[in-house]
């Protein structure tokens, strides 16, 4: 019986390049220079300091642009929340991988008020689809690519 996975993670090693771009970026740019500011990747997650909130909204956009050119999604990053520390602001971005129970089922729901002859079911941080004919989970993904999940979805795992 075919089925596949619905799955969203990130590949840490275009996550590390992309961090590595900025970095570089934030050397090349007039407008840092003499400025206390930088980007740390570590395994929480993303911190972005500056000494100004502006540079470090500048900060950002530099590395949502680094994420889009290594073909990473930018929904898969989320704001933790900033903080003053002296005079550096800091600003703490988590990666977001895995599908969080909530989220699950409510694509298992969008799943089954669709009525395709399918089944999905929850599995850890992923969802597992099967059906009868292939055609059906084509239905289930691109119904699912069309939705405004805040998640980033890849599909995976496909078995015939």
């Amino acid at each position: 019986m075919p089925s596949f996975d619905i799955v969203s993670e990130i590949d840490m090693h275009e996550v590390t390049n992309a961090v590595d771009q900025t970095k570089r970026d934030l050397g090349n740019r007039w407008d840092f220079k003499n400025v206390d500011a930088s980007v740390e990747l570590d395994d929480k997650g993303i911190t972005l300091s500056a000494e100004q909130e502006f540079q470090l909204e500048q900060l950002m956009d530099m590395l949502r642009m680094a994420f889009a050119k290594r073909n990473i999604d930018g929904r898969a990053i989320t704001e933790d929340g900033d903080s003053k520390s002296g005079k550096l602001v800091k600003q703490h971005l988590v990666l977001r991988q895995g599908i969080e129970t909530d989220m699950a089922k409510k694509i298992v729901k969008m799943i089954k008020d669709a009525k395709l002859k399918v089944q999905a079911a929850i599995q850890g941080d992923k969802v597992r689809v099967t059906g009868k004919k292939r055609d059906d989970l084509q239905d289930v993904m691109a119904m699912l690519r069309e939705s405004d999940l805040d998640l980033p979805l890849q599909f995976n795992n496909f078995r015939d």
